[in-house]
């Protein structure tokens, strides 16, 4: 099941989502394809932004997907109309465990199991959605293998606040570490995970601005009202955190994370 979604459902997510699908696609993405005519299930879909990857790196998939906010849905909805109109896609609102009687090539699952309050049990639910032989892949995120230059406790300490809230909902955004034990526990095959990294300075500026600053910078700003409420940082402490979060994003700064991508067979 999920639960509470620390990062909100605004515009504001959903264009930091938009921008972090298109920023990081040949990063996520690169690797992944499957023949046309594979049944594939998108577990959590989300705003769509990883879709439209989906239906245009794999054309011809039978692609079901899921998720379990209609709002979410109905933007994943118009996002493929306008980008992938000739993808034909099976929306369904409704949460993973409650998909059954069905069987699938494949299942892709990017930036969900962080927000799960039981990856393991829905690592396990997939797996029996699987035809033999099949495969899923799993995309996800660790906050603690963000750094950046100049370093700055003031900005390390509201990232922790990210980390700390969505531990307190009942996530985890270090999950990234956690794929392959998680894989294998759960019964698949071949478990293979890598990092797969990104580096922010200067010479990449589509990095800076897509990655640094509307991706994660935006992802930390989110969860401003919520640490302020939870007494993890004074408004003034939040702001000079942020400004100097932003230093990496300037000339003279850098910043990395580090994504993992685990794939697992039946």
């Amino acid at each position: 099941m999920g639960i509470d979604y620390v990062h909100g459902y605004t515009p504001a997510e959903t264009r930091r989502l938009t921008d972090q699908a298109g920023t990081l696609a040949d990063l996520l993405h690169g690797g992944t394809s499957y023949p046309p005519g594979s049944r594939v299930l998108e577990a959590g879909c989300g705003v769509g932004a990883q879709t439209v990857q989906l239906v245009t790196r794999s054309p011809g998939i039978d692609l079901v997907s899921i998720d379990i906010s209609e709002a979410s849905l109905a933007q994943a909805k118009a996002r493929v109309a306008e980008q992938a109109p000739e993808a034909t896609v099976d929306w369904r609102h409704t949460d993973l465990h409650d998909v059954r009687g069905e069987k699938f090539d494949h299942v892709f699952v990017c930036f969900v199991l962080e927000h799960l309050a039981d990856p393991a049990a829905a690592l396990v639910r997939l797996r029996g959605l699987l035809n033999p032989g099949g495969t899923i892949t799993v995309i996800e995120g660790d906050h603690e293998s963000a750094f950046f230059h100049p370093r700055s406790s003031r900005a390390q300490a509201v990232i922790d606040c990210l980390v700390d809230l969505q531990a307190a909902a009942g996530g985890d955004s270090l999950i990234g570490r956690r794929l392959q034990p998680l894989l294998e526990q759960a019964g698949y095959d071949d478990v293979q995970v890598g990092p797969r990294t990104v580096y922010a300075d200067r010479t990449l500026p589509h990095l800076v601005d897509g990655f640094t600053r509307k991706t994660f910078i935006a992802m930390v700003e989110s969860v401003r009202d919520r640490a302020i409420e939870a007494g993890l940082r004074t408004a003034a402490e939040w702001a000079a955190g942020v400004r100097d979060l932003e230093k990496s994003a300037e000339p003279g700064g850098t910043f990395h994370y580090t994504f993992f991508k685990g794939v697992g067979r039946t």
